[in-house]
């Protein structure tokens, strides 16, 4: 797979990203005003560049087999604002600013990530405040 970054290094400088063995790392949308997590979703190298060229958010899709950018059927963009990098270069995290609507999920909710397991008892969901 060709890559439009430069060779890995070690604190400032180069980006070299990497990827799984399907060509994808994980990026983790979060509001950049709250630190609130929003969306857990897939990059490949384009979904990178993309991003990073538009500023909105853009991932792979597993299931459909190809680039998607949040908010492009329902308006919802993802504007992004920064994107850190961890330690291992196999994950990002967008800090992202919500739409008008203050809305990130598909379901209405503002976060995908609107239940919470419990730790104690039987395994089950419950639904918490966005």
């Amino acid at each position: 797979m060709s890559s439009k970054f430069a060779p890995s290094g070690e604190g400032e400088g180069s980006f070299q990203p990497k990827f799984d063995g399907q060509g994808l790392l994980t990026a983790v949308a979060v509001e950049i005003d709250s630190g609130q997590v929003l969306m857990v979703a897939f990059m490949n190298a384009e979904a990178v560049e993309a991003t990073r060229t538009t500023r909105r958010a853009t991932f792979f899709s597993r299931s459909r087999n190809k680039l998607w950018v949040k908010g492009e059927s329902s308006g919802n963009y993802l504007e992004v604002e920064e994107i850190l990098v961890d330690c291992d270069e196999d994950c990002l995290v967008l800090k992202v600013r919500l739409p008008a609507k203050g809305v990130a999920c598909h379901t209405g909710e503002k976060s995908c990530f609107y239940r919470k397991l419990n730790l104690v008892g039987p395994a089950g969901l419950k639904r918490i405040n966005s």
